[in-house]
């Protein structure tokens, strides 16, 4: 960007510095007109106490509307222009306002307060772009990611110092996924300009053989999703099944070819629909600044699958069953490190699950729920006929309930551990049927594995050549057993509704929990708007 060009210049709009007016006492008028701007710039920044103390320190120097000010405040204009590529709310940092304000500013104290304003816009830009515009605690209280926001100060000192086109590119995101992600957006915002996808596709279900306008409308619209190459064939033939089948793959979906209810009400969501998921998914990549070229656990919930994942490749895959969409049970975001596996677990139960499920059956049998030992708070098993239930509330209950070890345990044979304030882990368990199930949203809030032994064989092949016979012989104890794993393990529960595969391209999920509608609503209240789509 030029140097900004005001629409009346004054001669008394660059001043010195009000440090430099009383060590070499300049004239009345200079002295005068330093100080009107140094009080609206104090008065300004007076209810940000960042801002304030930071113009203090620095003996009220400008950032952006000095005379040695113009190529930061040009490379700050320019970066923040570029706010609705990264779904930002533009108007937190709108760089027309703030170029019209300069514009527009006649007196000292029209510009002390236009130089608190940049600095509040920086500031925010800075912040929502290396860490996000949204507290997600306060949007759902299942997200418990930790976010990292960089000390304002820093941010203020770099700005200051540094070349400002490198400080503000340091600023972007850098990760591929980040990237990948913003290209996805102008993409479908450049579909929709376009007239997106078409008409939506009549019926509930269609499948080979079949022919008609819904099929012609299934397969105008894939083309145009670039799951097909244009044709005029008019019948549900091979090359439409497999179009329909790579859909349902990048959706999450049974990849069966075959059109059914659950995949037309996919592919009849607008790209509006997907611009908002990826929106939000951007939103979530600035909450997370991992290393992706190590080893790693990746639980996406909406995916309904766990990875490991080394320099990129997946190492490791399989099925997993969430929590269920209810409240207290829904599967929570956070990151932690897995640091061992027991084998032959005993299940402590929660709390929350005593109380409220359990509690009340004992009341009116206190023989209920037999596989389960009745616990002092010194772990020791205390005979039920010493209880008397009916004598507790939910509050007052001083007992715990565990399950040994067995082949009914509620968690299997093996338990994965990240210790965590939530006490989330992964687990195996005795109810195979439900990985079966397209939406595996069943559990109380932990990670149940389809395939356990597998995962635990991997964790144990990275420090011993006998994996699988070490495991198998502590396995066959019977007995509750603990193993560390030498190499601790990040794991990263997420949930993203749009994320890249390996190819870059991105694949949908269905959003089970409401999550990331309510991070879209949020981030609309903030002032993220879809470009040139109202709502």
């Amino acid at each position: 960007m030029p140097f900004l060009s005001l629409r009346r210049p004054i001669r008394r709009f660059w001043l010195v510095p009000l440090a430099l007016v009383l060590s070499q006492g300049l004239s009345p008028a200079v002295d005068a007109q330093t100080a009107a701007f140094t009080q609206s710039l104090a008065a300004t920044a007076s209810a940000d106490d960042v801002v304030a103390e930071w113009y203090r320190e620095t003996g009220y120097r400008t950032l952006w509307t000095g005379p040695a000010d113009a190529a930061r405040r040009a490379a700050f204009l320019t970066a923040i222009g570029a706010a609705r590529d990264h779904g930002l709310p533009v108007a937190r940092y709108d760089a027309a306002a703030l170029m019209a304000r300069l514009r527009a500013a006649e007196t000292e104290g029209d510009r002390g307060r236009i130089e608190v304003e940049m600095t509040q816009a920086y500031l925010a830009w800075a912040r929502d772009l290396t860490s996000g515009a949204l507290d997600p605690k306060q949007v759902d209280a299942g997200i418990l990611r930790q976010i990292d926001r960089i000390d304002p100060k820093i941010l203020l000192t770099r700005i200051a110092n540094g070349n400002p086109e490198a400080v503000l590119k340091w600023l972007e995101p850098k990760s591929t996924v980040y990237l990948q992600l913003m290209k996805a957006k102008l993409g479908l915002e450049a579909q929709i300009a376009a007239g997106g996808w078409g008409e939506a596709v009549p019926g509930k279900l269609l499948g080979p053989g079949d022919s008609g306008p819904g099929v012609v409308a299934l397969r105008d619209r894939l083309v145009r999703m670039g799951f097909l190459a244009p044709t005029s064939v008019a019948s549900y033939d091979r090359s439409l099944q497999a179009a329909v089948s790579a859909f349902q793959m990048a959706h999450g979906l049974t990849p069966d070819g075959v059109a059914n209810a659950a995949t037309l009400e996919e592919i009849n969501l607008p790209p509006e629909a997907r611009l908002k998921s990826v929106i939000v998914a951007m939103e979530r990549e600035r909450w997370m600044h991992i290393d992706r070229d190590t080893k790693y656990v990746w639980v996406n919930l909406p995916d309904f699958r766990a990875k490991i994942i080394d320099g990129g490749k997946t190492i490791f895959e399989t099925r997993v069953v969430i929590g269920k969409n209810v409240p207290d049970q829904r599967s929570p975001e956070f990151s932690d490190e897995m640091e061992h596996m027991v084998i032959n677990p005993s299940w402590g139960v929660p709390r929350s699950i005593i109380v409220k499920e359990y509690l009340p059956l004992l009341q009116r049998n206190p023989n209920a729920v037999s596989h389960l030992q009745v616990i002092d708070g010194r772990g020791r098993v205390v005979p039920r006929g010493s209880v008397n239930f009916a004598a507790y509330s939910a509050r007052t209950f001083p007992f715990g309930l565990r399950q040994p070890p067995s082949d009914g345990n509620a968690l299997g044979k093996v338990k994965f551990m990240f210790p965590n304030p939530y006490n989330i882990y992964l687990h195996d368990t005795p109810s195979k049927s439900l990985f079966d199930h397209e939406v595996r949203a069943y559990s109380h809030g932990c990670i149940r594995v389809a395939d356990p032994f597998d995962l635990a064989h991997e964790l144990l092949s990275w420090q011993t050549d006998n994996a699988e016979a070490e495991f198998e012989a502590a396995l066959k104890t019977g007995n509750e057993t603990t193993v560390k794993l030498k190499q601790h393990l990040p794991v990263h529960l997420v949930y993203f509704t749009a994320y890249p595969d390996t190819r870059g391209r991105i694949s949908y999920r269905r959003d089970v929990y409401g999550r990331d509608a309510a991070l879209w609503e949020a981030l609309r209240a903030a002032g993220v708007e879809l470009a040139g789509v109202q709502g």
